[in-house]
C-alpha cells in the first residue's frame, strides 16, 4: 500500500504542478508542537519499553559480569638524604622530593618487589569454581591445594579441570595437542603431565559441597603473574608536598586485593630496611678504610711532630717565642736593678773615701743603709751603720780634744779600719754585680740568637701541624658516623609510615551499579527520544486541524471525528440511524458554516474531492448531504467518480443506470433518480464505467443536467473523482459553488496539501475549502468522539488498506500510527 501512495504522490505532483520543478518553500515549516506531542503520546507505550529494556539490559551487564575490587593504602615517604652525611645541603629541594617519590614508584612496581610478591603470596597458582553464570576464584578457601614440580613448561597457562567423585578421588582434565585428556587419580597420587609433576591435596575447606561443583587450577608462569601484577597494580603519588604515594590493586576477589596492597606494603618495608642496611653496611666499610687510612697519616704525622719537638726542645715554638721575649724583657728590669745597685756602691765608696764627715754637704751614709738590703750582703749595712756612728763620735770627740790627743788618735784608728772594711766590702759586692752583668749579657746574646731562628721553627711546625690537626679531626669525625652508623645498624627502620593500610573493600568500583542503571535508563530514554524525533521526522501525514491550517490557504469547514460504533467495508450513511451522535454534530457544524459561505443563493452546487482514494469524500458526501436534507433542503447527490462508483454502495442500492447513461441520453434524470430513506434526499448513481469519463463531463448534456436539477433540488452535492489521479474533479470544481476538498487525518500525506494550494493559485478557487476527516480525539482540539469506517475502490482505482488483523496486525498498525 505505501508503494501505491507514492506513485499517486508522484502523479499527484505531476498533475497539480504541470511538470514545474518545486521552487516554493513548504508553508508552515518548522517545529510543531501539536504534531510533536501527538507523536510522543503515541511512542509512550515505545518509549516505556525502551527504558525498560536499558534497565533490563542494566540488569543483565550486572548479572553477568563478574564485579572488580580496589583494595589501596597511603604510604607517607620520609625524605631523608644520605648525602647528609658528610654535611653537605640538597639544593632544589622540590625536584629532588618528587624525584624520589618517582624512584620509590618505580622501585615498587619493580621485578625486584614482584619476586618477593610471588614467593610469599602464592600467585603461581589460580583455584577457581564454575557457577552457573560467572565463575569464582577461590583465594585462600579452595578445597584442594596443588603442589608441582616443573617438567619442560609447556603447561604453564592451562587449564586443569578438577572434578571430585568423593573426598580420595577426582577426575583431572587438560587439553594437549588440541584434544581433551581425562582421567582418574587419588588424593595424593603424584601425576605426570607433560608439563608438570603434580600432586593434589585435600584442604580444610573440602566439604560435601565441593562434590557438587566443578573446579579448575592455572599454574602461571613469571610473564603471567608480571602481567597481572601490572595490569593490576596502580602507584601513584598521591600528594608531592606531603610525600605520600598511594598503593591500589583491583581484582575480583576483594580479599586478594587487600592482601596483595598489604604484601606489597609488607615487601616494600623489608626491601627498604634491607637496602637501607646495605648503604648503611657500604657506608661502614668505607668509614673504616677511611679511618685506617686516616690513622696511618696521623701516626706519621704524629712522629714528624715528635721529632720536631725533640729537636727543638719545643713542643710550642710559638709559646718559645713569648717565654724569651719575656725572659728578656725581665732580664732587662733585673740588669736596671743590678746598675742601680752598682751606681750605688760606687757613691757610697765615692762618699767612704771622701772622709766628708756626717752632716757635710748632702752627704749622709745612713740615706743609704735602705737601699742595701737588696745587694745581699747584711755585713756591708752594719759596717756602715758602725762607721757612720764612728764619725758622729770622733766629730763629738773633737769638740772636746785635740787631734794629737791619744784618745782622738785611738777613735782615728778604729774608724780608718772600719773605713778599710767598708771598703773592701763595697769593692767585693762591686765586683759580683759586675759579674751578674757580665753574665746576663751573655744570657742576653744566647736569648737573642735564639729569638732569631724562631720564625723558621714556626713556619716548620706549622707546616707539621696542619695535616696532623686535619688527620685529628678527619679521624674524630669518622669515628663518630662510625659509632651513629653502628647504633642505626643495631635498629634500622624503614623511612616511611603506613598513613592508611589496606582493607577489605565491600563496594565493587566496577560496574557502579547506579551508574550502570542510570546508563541504562538514559539509555532507554536517549533511544526513546531519538524514536520520536524519528517518528516525527518521518512523520507525513496530517494529524490535527492545526496541520492542516498551517500547511493549507483553504478554509477550513470543520472536523469529522472517527466513527468506530462498526467496521465497514465501504462508506454508509450513518447520520440517520444516529441523529444525535458526536459525528452528526459534527457535519450539522459544517453545514452551518456551509450556509455562511453560500447565504446569498437559494440553488447551490457542491463538489467534494480529495487527493487519492481511501480519504473518505464519498462518506463526507453522502452524510452531509443527509443533514442538509434533514434541515427541509431538497439535496441530490450526483456520484461522477464514474470510474470507482460507491455511492450506490452507501445507500446500498443497484448501479444499473445512471450519470454515464443519461450523458449518453439513453436515460432521462428521471429514470435514474433513486430515493433514499430521507425524504428530501435523492442520488443518481454513477453508473456503467465509460471508456471517456471527462469528455462525458465536457460534454454539454451536464450542464443540461444540473440547470434540469437546479429546478427540481436546492443543493446538488458531486462525488469527484480524486483530483490527485485524473483531472475530471478539477472539471467540476469549476462549476461548484462551494468545491469541498476532504483531507483524512493519519492518512492524508502532507504534501497532498501543497496540492491544494496549488489548485488555488492555479485555478482560482479562491472559495475551496476543507474537512479534516476520521480525527482522532487528539486532533480535535477536545471533540473527543470518534467513528470508523472503510473504503473499497476498485476497477482503475488503488485499494483502501483493511482494518490490520490479529496481534501483529495491531501491532504493525501501531507502529506506523
Amino acid at each position: 500500500m505505501a508503494a501505491k501512495e507514492e506513485v499517486e504522490l508522484e502523479e499527484l505532483i505531476r498533475n497539480a504542478g504541470g511538470g514545474e520543478a518545486e521552487s516554493e518553500e513548504d508553508e508552515g515549516s518548522g517545529l510543531d508542537l501539536t504534531t510533536l506531542l501527538m507523536v510522543a503520546r503515541k511512542s509512550l507505550p515505545w518509549v516505556l519499553l525502551l527504558i525498560g529494556l536499558g534497565l533490563t539490559a542494566s540488569w543483565l551487564f550486572l548479572r553477568y559480569t563478574p564485579p572488580i575490587y580496589r583494595s589501596s593504602s597511603v604510604l607517607k615517604i620520609d625524605e631523608k638524604t644520605e648525602a647528609g652525611v658528610l654535611g653537605f645541603d640538597i639544593v632544589g629541594g622540590d625536584k629532588q622530593s618528587i624525584s624520589k617519590l618517582s624512584g620509590e614508584v618505580e622501585l615498587i612496581k619493580s621485578d625486584l618487589i614482584y619476586r618477593r610478591l610471588k614467593d610469599s603470596l602464592m600467585l603461581d597458582v589460580n583455584y577457581y569454581v564454575e557457577g552457573t553464570v560467572l565463575e569464582r576464584e577461590l583465594y585462600r578457601i579452595s578445597p584442594f591445594i596443588v603442589s608441582y614440580t616443573v617438567q619442560d613448561g609447556s603447561q604453564f597457562n592451562v587449564r586443569f579441570a578438577v572434578d571430585f567423585l568423593d573426598k580420595q578421588r577426582f577426575i583431572l582434565s587438560y587439553e594437549l595437542g588440541g584434544q581433551e585428556q581425562s582421567q582418574e587419580y587419588r588424593i595424593g597420587q603424584p601425576i605426570k603431565t607433560p608439563g608438570f609433576l603434580l600432586t593434589i591435596s585435600n584442604t580444610g575447606f573440602f566439604n560435601s559441597e565441593t562434590l557438587e561443583n566443578n573446579y579448575y587450577f592455572l599454574i602461571n608462569d613469571s610473564g603471567a603473574i608480571n602481567n597481572y601484577l601490572n595490569a593490576n597494580l596502580s602507584v601513584a603519588i598521591e600528594n608531592p608536598d606531603a610525600n605520600t604515594i598511594n598503593i591500589s590493586f583491583t581484582d575480583k576477589t576483594p580479599l586478594k586485593a587487600q592482601d596483595i596492597v598489604n604484601k606489597v606494603d609488607t615487601v616494600y618495608l623489608i626491601e627498604k630496611v634491607l637496602k637501607k642496611q646495605e648503604v648503611e653496611r657500604r657506608q661502614l666499610q668505607f668509614i673504616d678504610s677511611e679511618l685506617y687510612k686516616s690513622k696511618e697519616g696521623l701516626s706519621k704525622a704524629e712522629e714528624d711532630m715528635q721529632s720536631f719537638a725533640e729537636r727543638n726542645k719545643a713542643f710550642d715554638v710559638k709559646s718559645e717565642l713569648t717565654a724569651i721575649a719575656s725572659a728578656i724583657a725581665e732580664q732587662e728590669m733585673e740588669r736596671q736593678r743590678l746598675l742601680d745597685k752598682v751606681k750605688l756602691l760606687i757613691e757610697l765608696r765615692n762618699t767612704v773615701d771622701s772622709d766628708r764627715i756626717v752632716g757635710q754637704e748632702d752627704v749622709d751614709v745612713m740615706q743609704a743603709i735602705p737601699a742595701l738590703g737588696d745587694i745581699g750582703d747584711p755585713q756591708l749595712p752594719q759596717l756602715l751603720q758602725q762607721f757612720n756612728n764612728q764619725q758622729l763620735a770622733l766629730q763629738q770627740l773633737l769638740k772636746s780634744y785635740k787631734p794629737t790627743t791619744t784618745t782622738v788618735q785611738l777613735r782615728q784608728e778604729a774608724l780608718a779600719f772600719t773605713k778599710k772594711t767598708v771598703q773592701d766590702l763595697l769593692s767585693q759586692n762591686q765586683a759580683v754585680l759586675q759579674k751578674q752583668l757580665a753574665l746576663m749579657t751573655q744570657q742576653r746574646q744566647q736569648m737573642e740568637a735564639r729569638l732569631q731562628t724562631i720564625p723558621q721553627k714556626v713556619t716548620e711546625q706549622g707546616r707539621l701541624r696542619r695535616p696532623f690537626e686535619l688527620l685529628e679531626r678527619y679521624n674524630g669525625m669518622l669515628m663518630d658516623r662510625k659509632m651513629s652508623y653502628g647504633i642505626a645498624m643495631a635498629g634500622t627502620i624503614p623511612d616511611f609510615q603506613i598513613l592508611s593500610p589496606a582493607s577489605v573493600p565491600t563496594t565493587p568500583i566496577s560496574p557502579v551499579r547506579t551508574m550502570v542503571y542510570a546508563i541504562g535508563l538514559a539509555g532507554g530514554i536517549v533511544l526513546g527520544i531519538g524514536l520520536i524525533a524519528v517518528r516525527y521526522l518521518m512523520h507525513n501525514t496530517v494529524t490535527n486541524i492545526r496541520e492542516l491550517e498551517r500547511n493549507s490557504s483553504a478554509t477550513v469547514l470543520g472536523v469529522i471525528p472517527t466513527y468506530d460504533r462498526e467496521k465497514m467495508a465501504v462508506s454508509k450513511l450513518v447520520v440517520d440511524k444516529n441523529p444525535k451522535s458526536a459525528i452528526s454534530e459534527a457535519i450539522r457544524s459544517i453545514r452551518t458554516n456551509l450556509e455562511f459561505m453560500a447565504s446569498s443563493k437559494k440553488k447551490r452546487l457542491i463538489s467534494v474531492t480529495s487527493t487519492i482514494s481511501g480519504e473518505g469524500k464519498t462518506f463526507v458526501t453522502v452524510n452531509l448531504a443527509a443533514i442538509i436534507a434533514s434541515s427541509e433542503q431538497r439535496v441530490v447527490v450526483l456520484d461522477l467518480d464514474m470510474r470507482k462508483p460507491k455511492v450506490n454502495l452507501a445507500f446500498d442500492s443497484p448501479n444499473i443506470k445512471g450519470i454515464s447513461t443519461i450523458l449518453i441520453e439513453r436515460h432521462t434524470w428521471e429514470e435514474c433518480i433513486q430515493h433514499t430513506s430521507i425524504p428530501t434526499l435523492d442520488f443518481i448513481s454513477a453508473g456503467p464505467t465509460p471508456p471517456n469519463p471527462s469528455e462525458l463531463i465536457l460534454n454539454p448534456k451536464f450542464d443540461e443536467l444540473l440547470a434540469e436539477l437546479y429546478q427540481h433540488y436546492d443543493v446538488v452535492m458531486i462525488d469527484t473523482p480524486p483530483v490527485g489521479l485524473v483531472t475530471d474533479g478539477i472539471l467540476i470544481m469549476r462549476k461548484a459553488d462551494v468545491p469541498i476538498y476532504i483531507v483524512r487525518a493519519n492518512y492524508s500525506k502532507k504534501a497532498f496539501l501543497k496540492n491544494i494550494n496549488k489548485l488555488i493559485r492555479a485555478n482560482g478557487f479562491t472559495k475551496l475549502t476543507t474537512i479534516l476527516n476520521d480525527a482522532k480525539a487528539n486532533g480535535m482540539y477536545g471533540y473527543g468522539y470518534g467513528y470508523g469506517y472503510g473504503y473499497g475502490y476498485g476497477q482503475g482505482y488503488y485499494e483502501e488498506p483493511t482494518a490490520p488483523q490479529g496481534l501483529v496486525g495491531r501491532l504493525r498498525k501501531r507502529m506506523s500510527s
